[in-house]
């Protein structure tokens, strides 16, 4: 499917029916970030119901990094279709599960034996982490960090540190869980080293848990909805060691991260770090809802027999997509396409930002990378609504981005590995013409004030 630009009105005719049907039958609270409905998607590129094509940057947030509608995954599909479709592995165990489970043994980072858990979503597998982590160490509380996402279930949305939309109005939270400030270089202290931001998690263990108290502590390696932020490169190790000197676990958050974002497995192995227990989803299934807990052999056995688990855990459809997703990474070289897409990026973004104050920062690791927008070089000022303005553009000109960040102020970049470079630099192109016109349209704006 070839991507080119609008034909028509942004939103379509029978996209707009499709929006008064909605606010019809659905409540408010499910949110959507474009007024396009989908009709049709393949590799990087999105058709909606009214014929206008556009280019994917989204990847239903970071979960087709090998493309909509993999060849491999679909045959997956088929073939799995002709056995069976749902048994539940906690009745009528099957092969699928445990093959998956083997593979994320073996591609998770650390040389220790390991074991896996799979489940539905990334929430789901955060959820199960600290179950898990309060079985093997008898302890309650739990530290996490500012700017973090971690789900929207109870537990995990008591993890998350965005307010707006995340937490407002459904207090109360889950107890024991304490949060430290994130290394942030952008916006931290001035002059804060790895060191400095390591000290936090000390702090805490004197001014709000002991440390025999706390049970993990648990980190998006690089942040997602807190705005793509990469912190220093010994950070984690740093951390990790503070955590073993407690008896406490590492819990490393690989939802959005993981399966090649980063131009690595996980973005752990980027920053040397074997975490104890390691949450994945989205881009494991490759467009398929599965995700799962892998850690040490001897953590992953805390709980009792019984004590994990769900009905549609490890579903035999999505297994099979995960499978497909893993091979097709593997063999058609998405690591590397990865950093490659990354390499790409930072070099336009970086011409971007010697010509444009509005660009603060530009970062990333691999093709997980983003450009966070402020107001002012000197207050970093966050730009929400030329963010939020600069989004319009793109869907109205054939692509669909998403924004991030604590401050809604990050323009972030989730394209399916599988672009072209003809495809990729399109899209950036967009972005460009983007940012030119919010410009431009505040240079007017002062003109005439």
């Amino acid at each position: 499917m070839s991507t080119i630009q609008i034909r028509t009105e942004i939103p379509g005719p029978k996209s707009r029916a499709l929006i008064a049907r909605r606010e019809a039958a659905i409540p408010r609270g499910p949110s959507n970030a474009t007024p396009v409905f989908a009709a049709r998607a393949e590799g990087a590129t999105i058709e909606d119901v009214d014929g206008n094509r556009y280019l994917d940057f989204a990847g239903g947030i970071g979960c087709l990094n090998i493309g909509h509608r993999s060849p491999r995954v679909l045959s997956a599909i088929r073939e799995q279709i002709e056995k069976h479709l749902h048994l539940c592995f906690a009745v009528t165990p099957y092969e699928s599960y445990v093959a998956v489970a083997e593979k994320l043994n073996a591609l998770a980072p650390g040389n220790f034996p390991k074991k896996t858990i799979l489940v539905n979503s990334g929430a789901e597998a955060i959820e199960n982490s600290i179950k898990i982590a309060r079985a093997y160490t008898k302890r309650p509380a739990v530290i996490c960090f500012e700017d973090a996402f971690h789900g929207r279930t109870l537990l995990t949305m008591s993890l998350t540190s965005k307010t707006h939309p995340y937490k407002a109005g459904f207090a109360p939270f889950a107890s024991d869980i304490y949060r430290i400030p994130f290394a942030y270089p952008y916006r931290g202290e001035k002059g804060a080293t790895a060191e400095t931001f390591a000290h936090h998690l000390e702090d805490a263990f004197k001014r709000s848990v002991a440390p025999e108290s706390v049970a993990a502590v648990i980190a998006e390696p690089v942040l997602g909805e807190g705005g793509f932020i990469v912190p220093p490169r010994d950070y984690f190790k740093l951390l990790q060691n503070i955590c073993r000197q407690h008896g406490i676990l590492f819990i490393a958050d690989e939802v959005q991260s993981g399966f090649a974002r980063t131009g690595k497995w996980f973005a752990s192995e980027h920053f040397g770090i074997d975490p104890d227990l390691i949450t994945m989803a989205k881009s494991l299934g490759g467009g398929m809802p599965i995700a799962a807990v892998t850690g040490r052999a001897e953590i992953m056995d805390a709980p009792g027999v019984g004590s994990l688990g769900g009905t549609y855990c490890g579903h035999p459809l999505s297994c099979a997509a995960a499978l497909a997703a893993i091979e097709t990474i593997e063999k058609d070289g998405l690591l590397a396409r990865s950093t490659a897409i990354g390499k790409r990026f930072e070099e336009r973004a970086l011409a971007w930002q010697k010509k444009w104050s509005l660009i603060g920062d530009v970062r990333g690791l691999g093709g997980m990378c983003a450009i966070e927008l402020v107001r002012d070089a000197q207050t970093r000022e966050p730009a929400d609504t030329e963010t939020k303005a600069i989004a319009k553009y793109c869907y109205e000109h054939g692509l669909i981005t998403i924004t991030a960040g604590t401050f809604n102020n990050v323009i972030r970049i989730l394209v399916p590995l599988v672009v072209t470079d003809g495809q990729f630099d399109e899209g950036l192109g967009v972005i460009e013409a983007a940012l030119a016109s919010v410009v431009e349209q505040k240079r007017a704006a002062l003109s005439h004030a």
